[in-house]
């Protein structure tokens, strides 16, 4: 599995996000909008699982996008083209269901917009009418804006910082559109699907606002999974008051069924532990 190249697509405010292509023919034959993969760094590093961003069946590649936030990303980051991962696994998870909704509302925060990438242009494919709304704290941590441009009818950026598009969060643009028309109908069509992937805090106001329009809403949490097997427990999330695992009940659910107040307060727990590992710099020079 080589690393085939190798791009920063931002490196500012301490948030540095990247892109590689990899070397994969049996997962670029396969992979579908939606799934991910799961990769190891070296022997003794851990599996991380990251989304399939594109694929290319013809030159047997696969395109991953992550943000250096924990030792196993880093050190993924200090890899370079010709280079090789030592374990990848995948696609995993189900896939996405594509098919005509007629209008479609996309919503990407963060690093998360690499993740609805794949689904905003398999929607747009599928006879759609796509409308995407991305958000970012600013201007330079913006990532694939051309890329989604290019996929959607409609496409709207936020920046908390006001420094490019609106200033503010997706969830005010996702209002704004919904009440458009009446309810749930966004200028005169009604709306058959939104689908956010983002920070927990981001999905669970467009779970919010969605709900108050009774429009169907989708959320991917893979941000969730760690082994990616549904050994660890980690992923574990309650949805419609039965217990589920990101990893291999998902990634992606109702975003009515989910139970935010319990994941919120489960995805705090190890926040100490993680910080402190992230800070061990000579440990991750070791495994490289």
């Amino acid at each position: 599995m080589k690393i085939l190249s190798k791009k920063i697509l931002c490196d500012s405010g301490g948030a540095k996000v990247i892109e590689m292509w990899i070397e994969s023919p049996d997962i670029a034959r396969k992979g579908r909008p939606g799934q991910f993969v799961v990769l190891m760094t070296g022997e003794k590093g851990e599996r991380i699982p990251l989304t399939i961003v594109e694929r290319d069946a013809a030159k047997g590649s696969i395109r991953i996008i992550f943000q250096e936030a924990g030792l196993t990303t880093k050190i993924l980051g200090g890899l370079n083209p010709g280079d090789f991962l030592y374990a990848l696994v995948g696609p995993l998870g189900h896939a996405t269901e594509i098919k005509n909704y007629g209008k479609v509302i996309i919503v990407g925060g963060g690093v998360g917009i690499a993740e609805v990438y794949p689904v905003a242009r398999a929607m747009k494919e599928a006879g759609n009418h796509v409308t995407t709304i991305l958000g970012a704290r600013s201007k330079d941590l913006l990532i694939l804006e051309k890329e989604l441009k290019g996929v959607s009818d409609e496409l709207y950026v936020t920046t908390d910082d006001g420094s490019y598009g609106k200033k503010g969060f997706v969830t005010d643009v996702l209002k704004e559109r919904l009440s458009e028309g009446q309810g749930s109908r966004v200028k005169g069509q009604e709306v058959g699907l939104v689908y956010a992937v983002g920070p927990i805090p981001m999905m669970r106001k467009v779970a919010s606002v969605t709900k108050d329009s009774n429009v169907r809403t989708i959320v991917s949490l893979n941000a969730l999974m760690v082994d990616a097997t549904g050994m660890c427990g980690c992923c574990r999330v309650t949805v419609g008051g039965e217990v589920k695992f990101s990893c291999v009940d998902g990634p992606e659910f109702d975003a009515s069924l989910v139970d935010w107040d319990e994941l919120v307060k489960r995805n705090r727990i190890y926040d100490s532990k993680e910080k402190h590992i992230c800070s061990l710099n000579v440990i991750a020079s070791k495994l490289k």
